[in-house]
């Protein structure tokens, strides 16, 4: 069975298109609101270079999971 979503909200536009499958193999500057400058700083401080890299960064899934612990108490 194959995954469908409407990505395009979280997308630049050139990224649109691009199969479910491919967007972690894409750069992390394919996400909206993430400039060119931002990916080179995220790949200078924490080696992410791509969507899958940004989501699977310890830094990140750490500070997601204290969040939504602390949303969660609430």
């Amino acid at each position: 069975m194959a995954v469908t979503a409407n990505l395009d909200k979280l997308l630049d536009k050139k990224f649109e298109d691009l199969d479910l499958h491919a967007l972690p193999n894409a750069p992390v500057d394919a996400l909206a609101g993430v400039s060119r400058a931002d990916a080179e700083a995220l790949a200078k401080a924490f080696d992410v270079k791509t969507i899958g890299d940004l989501g699977r960064n310890p830094y990140i899934k750490a500070a997601v999971s204290i969040t939504g612990l602390a949303d969660a108490s609430n």
